[in-house]
């Protein structure tokens, strides 16, 4: 079984190969062994990803788990992840349109047993090594900008620095943005943060019963449930924040492609559109 079906993975692949610099063999002697291909250690990269395995356990006879930490490091030095899912974002606001008057943003608890630069204390898991992902999404819940940090930091913090995020992924924002927040953001800091931005903000009001008070803000926490479907982001085990990095980014880039598929099938044709009905 495929571990991303080919209309996930083959868009997700031409778009990632096109950002690889070429690699040029600086070998004295040029009798080393051949170098794997960048499409066999992105297969395992995905692997990884999706199943949350260590290197070792995913690595193969044709691509060792050296090989991977090294490739993969050097993917995450280049920001490629973040490029590929900004070229995501692009393509669906051509196709189906961002919303971007109305904004979302939350943050996820997650595990991190090894630690590393972007982890901490958690405080909801008996102080085991955790991360916080703080996500930004527009209206109908694409995910726009990714922020990970210590599990023991507070939400209201994260706020401006994953808006500025979304900004850096999808370019200007209209004149009036909305952002929706739960009761994590009810402070004046988030509030003066907001208007220092020019943006309004309808903030859920701490003691107040949430379905009192439910608003648009619950496609973040479906956003973060997608996100959470992939096993290095519920329990990651790497510990440089560069590679924590780009496994966000890559997998805000599934969720935002998959959303672009669902959303555009019913809405364009074309010759090879997949059918949907099921064949009696």
């Amino acid at each position: 079984m495929p571990i991303l079906p080919s209309c996930l993975l083959e868009p997700l692949w031409d778009q990632f190969a096109a950002l690889l610099p070429e690699h040029i063999d600086t070998h004295p002697l040029g009798c080393h062994n051949p170098r794997t291909s960048d499409r066999t250690v992105f297969e395992h990269v995905i692997a990884a990803l999706v199943h949350g395995s260590g290197y070792e356990r995913i690595a193969s006879p044709g691509c060792s788990d050296r090989t991977i930490r090294r490739r993969l490091t050097h993917w995450a030095e280049l920001g490629i992840a973040k490029q590929v899912h900004a070229l995501a974002l692009q393509a669906y606001d051509r196709m189906i349109g961002l919303e971007l008057d109305e904004l979302s943003v939350d943050g996820c608890i997650t595990k991190a047993p090894c630690g590393g630069e972007a982890a901490a204390r958690s405080p909801v898991d008996r102080g085991k090594q955790g991360l916080k992902r703080s996500v930004a999404t527009e209206a109908t819940g694409v995910p726009l900008g990714v922020v990970a940090a210590g599990a023991n930091r507070h939400d209201s913090p994260l706020l401006v620095p994953t808006l500025q995020a979304a900004k850096e992924q999808v370019g200007d924002l209209p004149d009036q943005v909305n952002v929706n927040l739960d009761r994590g953001y009810d402070s004046s800091k988030a509030r003066s943060a907001l208007a220092g931005l020019e943006f309004t903000a309808e903030i859920a009001r701490k003691g107040v019963p949430a379905p009192i008070q439910a608003s648009k803000r619950w496609v973040v926490e479906r956003s973060h449930a997608w996100m959470n479907g992939f096993g290095k982001l519920r329990r990651c085990t790497d510990r440089r924040s560069r590679v924590v990095d780009f496994y966000l980014y890559l997998a805000a880039a599934i969720v935002t492609l998959r959303m672009l598929i669902r959303r555009a099938t019913p809405r364009y044709r074309w010759d090879d559109r997949p059918n949907t009905k099921r064949l009696k």
